[in-house]
């Protein structure tokens, strides 16, 4: 992939994962240092979306440059503009594209042309035919040229033995500065290779020892809705916070974990009871608005959700069963008053999902006594 650094974009509401680089744009003679970003859906933002076949057009034209002429003007979109003296550059057209290319299939999970490769490589080692190795040497002049120094992964061999293999004895490769690959040496890179497959093969499988990194279950979504009554089977409304499920927290009884929420944001008494007997969820959101509230609030506002919350599945096993029931699932919470608690189509930060999967860990540890 071109960097490890990491971006997205959000379209209709789903997160397209990408990755970005540097590049120039050329715009009316003035060549601009910019970022190329590039997404998992096979669009590339190089100012303005465009496909792989736009972007080669753009590549081709010269609006994506690689090559800057002398005395031209350049930009850093207002950190510095400077002339262009003697350049020297190590990209292409054809290399840079290569790189893009490469770098979609590996953010969608497929091999690139480093991988490519080293299939085509354990392809001739299963059968050493002039054939095989003739698809090796295509396969290894396909990877970009500025990545080839590190097919292999290794910093102190860097890629002679795949080299070596390529070229086979008596051979050369162009551009090699090797010269001609004697026996001797292609027989060190096969036996490179051969040790290379035993330790892959018997390198120990490296899953994580406390269970996997990302959900198995498929993500819930909980759209923003306004429960007024408590239904015999509720399904997922049932995890919303204003679901009307009271709770007791410290000896007071609040309708519901919104309505204890919005009161114990607010800092006078009279004000704050009010609220807790609001007829609504809504209504209690609507007069905390009007109210002032406890300095700090927003510091502490985690802290409290999470504590109605826990209240609310504890004094409600009923709910708390739907809460477990969805598994390890990414809960995705939209709140159309707050894009600290919803998640509003990828737009806010999902808080109350946060901490609604928290709250369902902790119910599975105590289910499987280990708080």
């Amino acid at each position: 992939m071109i960097g490890n650094r990491t971006t997205h974009r959000t379209a209709d509401g789903v997160r397209i994962p990408g990755t970005w680089r540097h590049a120039f744009i050329n715009n009316g003679g003035t060549y601009y240092l910019t970022d190329l970003f590039i997404y998992a859906d096979g669009l590339i933002d190089c100012w303005g979306l465009v496909t792989v076949e736009e972007f080669e057009r753009k590549l081709r034209s010269g609006w994506v440059a690689t090559s800057f002429p002398e005395g031209a003007e350049a930009s850093a979109h207002g950190l510095a503009s400077w002339k262009f003296g003697e350049t020297w550059t190590w990209l292409t057209p054809e290399l840079l594209l290569a790189e893009v290319r490469d770098t979609l299939d590996e953010l969608n999970g497929r091999p690139g042309s480093t991988g490519r490769c080293l299939a085509a490589v354990d392809a001739f080692l299963a059968d050493r035919s002039e054939a095989n190795r003739a698809v090796v040497r295509a396969a290894y002049l396909a990877i970009p040229e500025t990545r080839r120094h590190y097919a292999l992964g290794d910093m102190d061999r860097k890629d002679q033995p795949l080299r070596a293999l390529v070229a086979g004895p008596g051979g050369t490769l162009e551009g090699s500065p090797d010269g001609v690959v004697t026996r001797e040496t292609h027989e060190e890179a096969i036996a490179y290779f051969e040790e290379r497959a035993r330790l892959i093969a018997e390198r120990p499988s490296r899953r994580p020892s406390d269970g996997p990194a990302t959900s198995h279950a498929p993500a819930v979504h909980l759209p923003h809705s306004y429960p007024r009554r408590r239904a015999e089977s509720p399904g997922k409304v049932a995890l919303r916070n204003d679901y009307p499920a009271p709770i007791d927290v410290d000896g007071t009884l609040y309708p519901s974990v919104a309505h204890a929420y919005w009161a114990l944001s607010v800092a006078d008494p009279d004000e704050r009871a009010a609220v807790a007997a609001a007829e609504t969820a809504c209504a209690a959101s609507g007069l905390a608005a009007d109210s002032v509230r406890h300095d700090g609030w927003e510091h502490a506002r985690s802290a409290v959700m999470t504590t109605l919350l826990r209240a609310k599945f504890s004094q409600h096993p009923d709910l708390a069963e739907i809460l477990l029931a969805t598994d390890d699932a990414t809960l995705v919470y939209d709140d159309a008053d707050s894009l600290f608690w919803g998640d509003n189509a990828g737009r806010g930060r999902n808080w109350s999902g946060r901490l609604l999967e928290l709250v369902r860990s902790e119910l599975n540890a105590r289910r499987a006594g280990i708080m």
